[in-house]
């Protein structure tokens, strides 16, 4: 099935999911592109994922506030207008710096983040997860999380 072109507007989004605290809004799934996805990242101080992999490129670019990313150990401090590309099997993680952070993501080629948070949040509830329930989802949905 060849791609489609396609324009969405915020009328046009579903729900937003709530993956361990950040508000993830899917813009474009692979499903809907044939290739990529880009989601939409909001989130208070302190949220952010651990350290982790997956076999799919992704870039972040941010929007809004201070995000810490952190790449194969080095931490960089991203103000608004800065991108972060991480190749695949690249490990690393970020955190949000201050209240009102706003990250667009884009996966490359192959990537299933839009999979894996749709399954995030409907298999984990709001507040501290059950760690072994959140590591076997992930590992389900090609990603692993570092000690």
């Amino acid at each position: 099935m060849k791609a489609q072109p396609f324009v969405v507007t915020p009328k046009d989004y579903d729900p937003a999911l709530n993956v361990l605290g950040i508000k993830v809004t899917v813009l474009a799934s692979n499903t809907a592109t044939q290739a990529y996805e880009i989601t939409r990242q909001q989130g208070e101080k302190g949220i952010g994922p651990p350290p982790h992999s997956h076999n799919w490129d992704e870039s972040f670019y941010v929007v809004a506030g201070e995000v810490e990313f952190t790449c194969s150990g080095n931490t960089v401090v991203c103000s608004p207008g800065t991108l972060v590309h991480v190749p695949a099997g690249t490990v690393h993680s970020f955190r949000y710096l201050v209240d009102g952070c706003d990250v667009l993501e884009i996966t490359g080629q192959g990537g299933i983040a839009t999979q894996m948070f749709t399954a995030v949040s409907r298999e984990i509830p709001p507040g501290p997860p059950e760690v072994p329930k959140l590591l076997e989802v992930l590992k389900q949905n090609g990603v692993t999380v570092q000690a």
